[in-house]
């Protein structure tokens, strides 16, 4: 009989964002929630589970222990900045259960197997890279030496088996909806720059981008961007739109949906004849021509990584795009209506006073409709977190202080790591507080009496976190 499995995003920070999908994992200035598409993916093979989004729930450790009865094998995605918390989370599982098999996934269990097991000794395995078929495996019933693609205890030793291929037949992968739909509630997730509700999922898997400091691509996606066949995605859309007539907004989740130019303008063509709204991921380097058939088909807004506007800083962190080109990427969105959500990083390989400066004045410049502005992190499995150890850059081995809180690891000779995080306020304050975006905002807020709900939600939930922000200071969880 096949085993019951609990698959757990588990609690954390109030308000932390990330979790088990692939976007940023530390509290935001804006409280959000991604979908746990990566759980959800690998609960749709194991038709006896359970996807519990614990913070979605707004469910403490007690609840979350409660809610663990009566399953055989617990699932628990972790991540660099909540590992700490997640291991004595399921010490406390294994008092409560002691014969539930317990294992971890995510990339920190990619990057560092052996450090995860030893740090949580309660646990029984990991998984390494995409663990779809290695937790399908084991819910059926296969014993742990057999299973590839895992690490795991034994006789106080850690084994590692075989490592699993990375998956080429996407499409044989069975749709994430009826998950979404059987386990959770799509009106508790919801981003700043997307419609309510949203429903997110991903047609591909990888990047070809080398950018040194993108976590998923080195450590679980691949540098190389496999895909499901646009008859495939078609197909789920159609299922969505019937399966959830509430959604105002669906979004590709891919690390980079436009990596493939032909295969996008496919979808987009498909998608017209859905009449439905989406908007996705995207770098800055896509065409006009294929920008426009987008639009046309529905799109509403792309999120797009600028990182900085220095074309040094660009170099080191090996983007593959310049500011020439994020420039008329921009321009293009603008004259085609096309709405964008612009992401930035500050602290990144060759920061300085001066580069900061040129960043503050490029987004200004840009004038995407939302922005966000995230510090430098140096992931276990990245380039960066090799470069950064190599090169003596930490200050701080904790991505996030003891409340969730971004803070800042890396510092530079003419540049404090106090300097880095005053500076992420002062984009913040620069970019929104001109007439400009001012008199966007207010424009929405008139149009639409929901937006204007939550736009005033938001407004006080990111004044109050600038607040406690600049009362932290740069952090630390020993503090």
């Amino acid at each position: 009989m096949e085993r019951r499995v609990l698959f757990l995003n588990p609690p954390s920070y109030e308000g932390f964002d990330g979790g088990a999908g692939s976007r940023y994992q530390a509290k935001r200035e804006v409280r959000s929630f991604w979908y746990p598409t990566w759980l959800a993916q690998a609960a749709a093979l194991c038709p006896n589970s359970k996807l519990l989004d614990a913070p979605v729930e707004d469910m403490n450790v007690e609840d979350t222990v409660a809610a663990a009865n009566g399953f055989d094998v617990l699932i628990l995605y972790t991540s660099a900045p909540g590992f700490r918390n997640d291991a004595g989370l399921v010490k406390r599982l294994r008092q409560t259960y002691p014969a539930m098999l317990m294992g971890m996934v995510g990339p920190h269990c990619t990057a560092l197997p052996e450090d995860t097991l030893l740090g949580c000794s309660s646990l029984d395995f990991v998984a390494k890279g995409e663990f779809d078929y290695s937790v399908a495996d084991i819910a059926k019933g296969k014993p742990l030496s057999k299973v590839e693609g895992i690490a795991f205890s034994r006789n106080n030793r850690i084994i590692h088996n075989e490592d699993r291929a990375p998956m080429e037949d996407l499409d044989a992968l069975p749709s994430v909806l009826d998950v979404y739909k059987r386990d959770l509630n799509i009106k508790k997730y919801f981003i700043g720059y997307l419609l309510h509700p949203y429903l997110s999922f991903y047609t591909g898997r990888g990047c070809p981008g080398r950018c040194t400091f993108c976590l998923w691509p080195q450590t679980i996606g691949g540098r190389r961007y496999r895909t499901r066949t646009p008859g495939s995605v078609l197909d789920e859309m159609r299922r969505a739109k019937d399966m959830f007539p509430e959604v105002k907004e669906f979004f590709f989740d891919d690390d980079t949906f436009t990596a493939k130019l032909d295969r996008v303008e496919e979808i987009a063509r498909g998608l017209k004849n859905l009449d439905i709204t989406w908007s996705s991921s995207t770098r800055a380097n896509v065409p006009e021509k294929t920008l426009r058939i987008m639009k046309e088909s529905g799109l509403r807004c792309l999120m797009v990584g600028i990182e900085s506007g220095s074309d040094k800083i660009l170099k080191n962190i090996k983007k593959g795009i310049t500011t020439s080109q994020a420039r008329r990427f921009m321009r293009i969105c603008r004259d085609l209506k096309i709405s964008t959500h612009a992401t930035f990083v500050l602290g990144l390989p060759g920061e300085t006073k001066d580069t900061i400066k040129q960043t503050i004045s490029f987004v200004k410049e840009l004038d995407p409709e939302t922005i966000q502005v995230s510090i430098a992190s140096p992931y276990p499995g990245t380039e960066l977190y090799e470069q950064a150890l190599k090169s003596g850059w930490f200050v701080e081995s904790d991505l996030v202080s003891c409340s969730g809180v971004q803070q800042v690891s890396l510092e530079y000779e003419d540049l404090t790591g106090q300097e880095i995080y005053d500076a992420v306020e002062t984009l913040y304050n620069k970019f929104y507080f001109r007439p400009r975006p001012i008199i966007r905002i207010l424009g929405t807020m008139i149009r639409d009496k929901e937006i204007c709900k939550r736009r005033l939600r938001e407004a006080k939930e990111f004044f109050g976190f600038m607040r406690d922000r600049k009362r932290t200071g740069t952090g630390s969880l020993s503090q």
